[in-house]
């Protein structure tokens, strides 16, 4: 049963990494191609999601926005676990004083939301797909940081890597050899929750128009330009709505079924 939450997960990112992809070759329409004359149609051969309040096919937005999901999360993630990892690390290998500086850096950097973060940016340099990715990566690092730190810490309390320590090995080399591949596991399940939570800040983002511009279909976008028709034409609302339930539903639920697949305090026992 515990296997479910992993198939789940998997097939729903599956789904929205095949939507991406095959945007990339292939839309049924071009997803700025506005025409009036067509506008808020519903579903049909011609239009099989209906079209937006400009007369463009909504299913060729859909999967154009598939691809900004993607690259923002991957692109956030790699900013968070190569800034937070590390940092972790040195953090649970660093003598106390610079142990306690570190920490309390962490922590003060984890009182930035990345909303903040990205109307700062947004009024430095201008509101763009590479802001958000920036402060929805930077407001995650200290999340990586202290995983990281403490699974660190346990690691560095077992016998080998004391054996190793005694032998003169140094503490770059335990930190590659030993600490970072016993922690990769966690990081790496926390890199799958972390990835649903900025594609929903991606959403709210592009949703107050501080990341990606107006003439990339995201999903926040859409839904920011489907308020006045909420009533009148819902599937505007619905379509782009449950796109990001999806994608954040699938990759919760794959973080979840991977720590309990990779966490032997969690596995069944057969």
């Amino acid at each position: 049963m515990k296997r479910t939450g992993l198939v789940v997960g998997a097939t729903l990112v599956a789904i929205v990494v095949i939507a991406a992809v095959v945007s990339c070759f292939w839309t049924p329409y071009d997803p700025n191609l506005a025409i009036p004359q067509d506008r808020l149609l519903g579903p049909s051969a011609q239009h099989w999601l209906g079209t937006d309040q400009v007369g463009a096919d909504l299913l060729s937005r859909m999967l154009v926005g598939a691809q900004t999901c993607l690259l923002v999360g991957v692109v956030s993630v790699l900013i968070a676990a190569g800034i937070g990892v590390p940092w972790g690390i040195a953090t649970a290998m660093a003598p106390r004083p610079w142990s306690t500086l570190l920490s309390r850096a962490a922590d003060l950097l984890y009182a930035f939301p990345a909303l903040l973060l990205a109307i700062i940016l947004a009024a430095a340099v201008g509101g763009s797909t590479w802001t958000g990715m920036t402060a929805i990566g930077v407001a995650t690092i200290p999340v990586f940081a202290r995983i990281s730190r403490v699974t660190s810490r346990q690691v560095l309390g077992q016998d080998y890597v004391v054996a190793a320590r005694s032998s003169g090995i140094g503490a770059w080399r335990i930190a590659v050899t030993h600490v970072l591949p016993n922690i990769a596991p966690l990081i790496g399940v926390q890199a799958s929750v972390s990835y649903a939570v900025a594609i929903l800040a991606e959403a709210a983002l592009s949703f107050l128009g501080l990341a990606t511009p107006a003439s990339v279909p995201t999903w926040g976008r859409m839904l920011h330009d489907a308020q006045s028709y909420l009533f009148s034409n819902p599937a505007l609302t619905i379509w782009p709505a449950l796109a990001i339930a999806v994608a954040v539903l699938g990759f919760n639920l794959l973080g979840d079924g991977l720590r309990d697949l990779l966490d032997p305090k969690l596995r069944e026992v057969r």
